[in-house]
């Protein structure tokens, strides 16, 4: 890498984009699977505690139920174990906080423990990459249990509920492996086919690097599914044909999609045409099945995580940027009177992205989503208040349209979540109408600002220096896989796999370095030519064809 390329300033003054952040895109193929868990889920405990006439207690079962959110792009061996890691740092959380809230009512304190606890929640989703709605849902249960009344007696009854609420959250995520259980790694096959076949119909970049991600997921998807079924064989020869796709284009890529399509449905999984590397991948695959299985493959994963939480972790100064800015929105809350400043916390929580252009806008998408919130919530109070069973049917409602939502745009599922928010208060008895919009249009555009301004200050100089790993890790890895066409199938299948992650991770790199401010130049050049050198070399060796993959750069 020249010294130019390091070396280089980037202006700092940038246009802020207005408009689109705010524009609407296609829903998620899987909306529908969030919102019906989380309804479930939480209807159960609610309908529970309506009958015992103790709904001033479902802050504590919505805890718990808030876990079903979580896991649904996963296998269901790896979903199990991923919702009860959820469900136990959900618990630990709250009795953080719990424990706090009922040993001082300093706001000073409160404020500085739940800052602490949003930058760990943000930190360890991040390193673990639980993925949406990542460390959100955590912070906001956590947050406001600080400055819920407590005393610490009830502190285990209460957390027994959560528990409880968990365990049904749990159920209703794992259950559907009873009907379909190879349905998460269809979904990650057909993206991989889809992607596939919008690369061979306009090759690009762009395309070539999606179709990489998606095959590389879908490998991932299935390498953690459990044991080889007949169904998971033939998804894995689909995606060893997708990727073989990316090295001899079809002449026809609508027959990619109509096989992604038949692997959605229910019926029988197609069987793809033969191709020469199939027979190498799924051995390669087999063996590093196996590998991760073993102790050895489990504490090399253990490392892998421990690494990324490290001194030089690049993930250090986000979380440095959620603890400053919750801590600043929380303090500036509660110097304008604010009682309760948690929502202040929460939406500074919500903004921390990979960047800080990211950053600008989750920060647009949240203050419009819960100003719009508000409305509504003012629109909606009056018929909450007409009986127990209607306040229930509204959050339930609220938590459907939130997740139906929001995979269009944030700021659309913002407008259903700020309801839901603030009509969970009102289970602990009504409040003022004007006291409760009030704050929480002060706790949003405070909080909105205080965490903007805290991800401006806090520069991420890391973020070029992981670039510059991730360009040293391609080329270790392209190295590897040009080295591996002479060695067994399984190796040279397992240094491809291992070369499409390095790829993927680049691209993330640069994709998270472009958006920061205040660092060095980028070195764009290097990072086309690693990536057009990188699938170069993936589509000579899935032709195997060993010289191809060192055509000069």
């Amino acid at each position: 890498m020249s010294d130019t390329s390091t070396r280089a300033r980037r202006p700092f003054a940038r246009v802020l984009p207005l408009a689109a952040p705010l524009r609407l895109g296609r829903p998620s193929d899987t909306w529908f699977k969030p919102a019906l868990s989380v309804v479930v889920a939480s209807a159960v405990p609610h309908l529970a505690l309506l009958a015992t006439g103790r709904l001033d207690l479902v802050m504590y079962t919505m805890a718990g139920s808030l876990c079903a959110l979580y896991g649904h792009a996963l296998p269901y061996a790896r979903r199990a174990r991923t919702v009860a890691g959820v469900v136990l740092s959900m618990s630990a959380g709250l009795a953080t906080a719990l424990v706090t809230a009922s040993l001082t009512h300093s706001t000073a304190v409160l404020v500085a423990v739940g800052a602490l606890l949003a930058a760990a929640q943000k930190v360890l989703c991040d390193a673990t990459r639980i993925g949406p709605p990542g460390h959100v849902i955590l912070t906001f249960v956590s947050s406001a249990a600080l400055f819920a009344p407590q005393r610490l007696g009830q502190v285990p009854a209460h957390l027994a509920l959560t528990l409880a609420a968990g365990a049904v959250a749990w159920l209703v995520c794992v259950g559907p492996a009873l009907i379909r259980r190879e349905g998460p790694e269809r979904r990650a096959v057909a993206r991989a086919l889809e992607a596939a076949a919008d690369c061979a119909a306009d090759p690009g970049p762009r395309t070539r690097n999606g179709a990489a991600a998606a095959v590389h997921a879908a490998w991932q998807c299935l390498l953690v599914s459990g044991r080889p079924t007949p169904v998971r064989r033939s998804l894995e020869r689909l995606v060893a044909h997708a990727e073989e796709t990316l090295a001899v284009p079809p002449p026809d890529p609508d027959r990619l999609r109509a096989r992604a399509a038949l692997v959605r449905a229910r019926g029988p999984v197609p069987e793809p045409p033969p191709g020469p590397g199939t027979a190498d991948a799924l051995y390669g695959i087999d063996a590093e099945r196996a590998a991760l299985r073993a102790s050895g493959g489990r504490r090399a994963a253990r490392r892998t995580l421990v690494r990324s939480l490290g001194p030089g972790s690049h993930l250090l100064p986000v979380a440095a940027r959620t603890l400053i800015g919750c801590a600043l929105a929380g303090y500036l809350c509660a110097a304008l009177g604010v009682g309760r400043p948690y929502w202040a916390i929460v939406t500074a929580a919500s903004l921390y992205q990979a960047n800080v252009t990211l950053t600008w806008n989750r920060a647009l998408q949240r203050t419009l989503g819960n100003l719009l919130g508000v409305l509504v919530f003012a629109a909606v109070l009056p018929l909450s208040r007409t009986g127990p069973l209607a306040l229930v049917l509204c959050c339930l409602f609220f938590s459907f349209a939130a997740e139906a939502l929001i995979t269009r745009n944030y700021w659309l599922g913002s407008v259903a979540v700020t309801p839901m928010a603030l009509l969970v208060l009102e289970f602990g008895g009504s409040h003022p109408a004007g006291e409760l919009i009030g704050d929480r249009v002060l706790d949003t555009v405070l909080g909105a600002l205080a965490g903007f301004l805290a991800a401006t200050l806090v520069t991420n100089r890391r973020a070029a220096g992981r670039v510059e790993r991730a360009l040293e890790a391609t080329a270790r890895a392209r190295t590897e896989a040009e080295t591996a066409y002479a060695a067994p199938s399984a190796e040279l299948d397992r240094a491809r796999r291992a070369l499409t992650a390095s790829l993927v991770e680049l691209r993330e790199a640069g994709d998270t370095a472009a958006g920061e401010w205040w660092q060095r130049a980028l070195p764009e050049q290097e990072l086309l030519a690693a990536e057009q050198a990188g699938h170069r070399t993936l589509a000579a060796t899935a032709q195997r064809l060993g010289p191809a993959a060192r055509a000069p750069e």
